[in-house]
């Protein structure tokens, strides 16, 4: 069944200590995928058919998106190395010899099979005790961990091909511990009001004395 992001908000998300454990046990190039997916947001099927031609030495760009618009990240220090470890990998033994993958994240030349990378997906997160995390989940990640470093939202949706304001806040990006300082910093706000409120009587008391 396809995934739709439209009313689809999901909650799930990834610690990054959850992520270094199913880092561990992610058969390559699922383990590359994922990394560049919980930076970008990128969509599995958008790392499905990356191809070298979208990739330089400062960017990787997609000419058509779910969204049917182009859209290019630039490459920082660890999607970089993420694409030279692929690059390295590039190459893979053919009856006729050695080739060149046309895809970057590739098994034997050819795209990761949908079916095969779901298994894979599957046992891994089971493995490691994180049964129903989803590959989508790095999406919401991706944007969750961009709005709390504080990222403007604009340059956010750039990176993670999210079309409109609305399709991006279906993702809900809060969680209880971002409410939970939020009503204790609220608390604290109306426990030292009345205190203030206490100081600019006695000053005026004061005044008023003079």
């Amino acid at each position: 069944m396809k995934l739709s992001e439209k009313g689809n908000a999901r909650r799930g998300f990834f610690e990054k200590a959850q992520l270094d454990t199913l880092l561990a046990v992610l058969p390559a190039p699922l383990d590359d995928m994922a990394r560049f997916g919980f930076a970008t947001g990128w969509r599995r099927g958008e790392l499905l058919g990356l191809t070298w031609e979208a990739v330089s030495r400062e960017e990787v760009r997609l000419g058509t998106t779910k969204n049917g618009e182009p859209r290019s990240v630039p490459l920082d220090s660890e999607l970089a190395a993420i694409i030279e470890r692929r690059r390295k990998a590039r190459e893979f033994t053919t009856a006729a010899g050695v080739g060149l993958s046309a895809f970057v994240f590739h098994r034997n030349g050819k795209p990761i099979n949908k079916t095969v990378f779901g298994k894979q997906w599957r046992a891994a997160c089971q493995k490691v005790k994180l049964s129903g995390k989803l590959f989508h989940d790095l999406r919401r990640t991706a944007a969750w961990n961009m709005i709390r470093a504080g990222v403007p939202q604009s340059v956010a949706q750039r990176i993670t091909g999210h079309e409109t304001d609305s399709m991006f806040r279906r993702y809900d990006i809060t969680e209880n511990r971002d409410e939970l300082a939020a009503l204790e910093a609220a608390r604290r706000y109306v426990d030292a009001e009345p205190e203030e409120k206490s100081n600019v009587v006695e000053m005026r008391s004061g005044l008023s004395s003079e």
